[in-house]
């Protein structure tokens, strides 16, 4: 499976320094008939080569609107987003999910829900944009039955699973060791793709999830 990146994509950059042309110079005048005098000063440089004048940068405003990482408990990440000014802050659970190779595949956001429906969290599950979209996701807690989802929808980054918990899968989650993620490649549809999630540290951070109107 290739590397899945991140609506947040790091672009690298390159500076180009924009040099003046040299300062144009007046032809010389006729020789004297008499060489002058010898001497040990220098010529004055008839024109310099200089870099343009460099920005050093000023601190970025992480201003409302913009994400980043309170907590960690266990192998969740607490991610939030900034409010305006006055507002609640908005905390999800986050977490990577990477393949036999050390690369991020997968990710999944997890949230709790207010209302009182019949699910009582939701998630978010990315995978990229070559996974075979008709064979859906499987999410397995330790040994249980799996749980199938289909896809939602999908961007230029990836596609995406929005799903719902029950309480007693939500329960199942706080006391489980890892949940199986189960993916199906396009280039290779008799194949499945196993990432693990750990649920390590899931209660604690559930906990401090933001309650979401659906």
């Amino acid at each position: 499976m290739p590397v899945f990146r991140t609506s947040l994509v790091s672009l690298s950059l390159s500076l180009l320094l924009a040099l003046p042309a040299l300062a144009q110079t007046t032809p010389p005048a006729a020789a004297p008939t008499e060489a002058p005098a010898a001497t040990t000063e220098q010529p004055a440089a008839s024109g310099t080569l200089a870099p343009a004048p460099l920005d050093l940068g000023t601190p970025a405003e992480d201003g409302p609107g913009s994400t980043y990482i309170r907590e960690t408990s266990g192998d969740w990440q607490m991610e939030c987003i900034r409010p305006p000014e006055g507002q609640e802050e908005i905390c999800q659970m986050f977490q990577p999910m990477v393949d036999a190779d050390g690369n991020q595949v997968a990710n999944v956001r997890i949230f709790r829900l207010a209302g009182g429906g019949e699910a009582v969290a939701g998630a978010l599950l990315a995978v990229p944009l070559e996974t075979l979209l008709t064979a859906q996701l499987t999410i397995t807690v330790d040994n249980a039955k799996p749980q199938r989802y289909p896809f939602s929808v999908c961007d230029r980054l990836g596609c995406y699973a929005r799903i719902g918990f029950r309480q007693a899968e939500v329960d199942a989650y706080k006391k489980g060791a890892k949940a199986t993620i189960s993916l199906v490649p396009f280039v290779a549809p008799d194949q499945k793709v196993d990432l693990d999630m750990s649920l390590k540290g899931f209660t604690a951070a559930f906990d401090k999830a933001s309650l979401i109107k659906p």
